[in-house]
């Protein structure tokens, strides 16, 4: 029987490797084909190249019209920083206030935030970008960022809430007695053990904002406000020729901030996930 387990065992492991294989190969085809020279980008079958050469991410970095790549990246960075601070503040504050608060009409407000999570972006695309052409925003981050100050995932926020829920109100209650208010409670007494779900918020924003194209598509025309996502399209001509090897080194390149987030936290971002709605 023990044999049996053993095999079995050994049996799901193989499994899982190949699958993760697999799963991992147009990654890895994108890595290493970025240091094939172009003749051999798709012509040559294997993974790994015959001859190394870095000119790729030479001119991929020089970026587009003397602006280059590391201002893209800057941009980027910029965009998804304000973002990540803005969800993690304000999503964690309505959080509480749902989760802990007494206010009228709360479990309506509540449902209609849950419903929000329901509507398709698209749904909401054309009068948000009515809205922002009236503010003047076109052209600006202010479409990218402000709305995260605003606590508008409420993908967050449910998240959130669940894990405010699974702390015991008796530390409120403590903390009610020593004179805190609800500041109080929120500042010295939640923000602390939120800190799993936090860092969740934060890891999800960030890697959703480096990621997103749509968005930064649709608001941002100049290229000096462009980000990477924009600026690795733009080296896709479709009726032209393609500078393969710079947009498969850019590629690259774009993976490494997201990558590094994740397994830099990545014990962080499980604790978050699996103790969420656990009371």
């Amino acid at each position: 029987m023990a044999a049996k387990a053993a095999f079995g065992k050994a049996a799901r492991h193989i499994v899982i490797i190949a699958l993760g294989l697999l799963m991992l190969y147009p990654v890895l085809w994108l890595v290493m084909s970025s240091f094939k020279p172009d003749e051999t980008i798709f012509s040559d079958p294997g993974l790994w190249p015959k001859r190394f050469t870095l000119e790729h991410y030479a001119n991929g970095w020089k970026g587009l019209q003397g602006i280059s790549f590391g201002r893209f990246f800057a941009n980027s960075a910029f965009i998804s920083i304000a973002s990540v601070l803005g969800n993690m503040i304000t999503c964690s504050l309505a959080a509480f206030a749902f989760a802990r608060l007494e206010f009228r009409l709360k479990k309506l407000w509540f449902a209609l935030m849950l419903v929000t999570i329901m509507l398709p972006h698209h749904v909401t695309l054309v009068p948000q970008y009515m809205l922002y052409n009236g503010f003047g925003w076109i052209n600006t981050y202010l479409p990218l960022i402000v709305p995260k100050w605003l606590a508008t995932d409420s993908f967050f926020i449910l998240l959130m809430v669940q894990f405010i829920r699974g702390l015991p109100k008796e530390l409120d209650e403590s903390a009610t007695i020593d004179g805190c208010g609800p500041g109080g409670i929120y500042a010295r007494i939640v923000l602390p053990l939120l800190v799993p779900a936090l860092i969740t918020t934060a890891i999800f924003t960030f890697i959703w904002t480096w990621d997103d194209f749509f968005s930064q598509m649709i608001y941002l025309n100049q290229i000096k406000l462009f980000t990477v996502q924009l600026g690795i399209r733009s080296l896709f001509d479709p009726s032209g020729e393609s500078d393969w090897g710079a947009l498969l080194a850019m590629s690259a390149l774009s993976l490494v901030p997201v990558m590094t987030i994740f397994f830099a936290f990545q014990r962080y971002f499980v604790n978050g996930i699996a103790t969420t709605g656990l009371k």
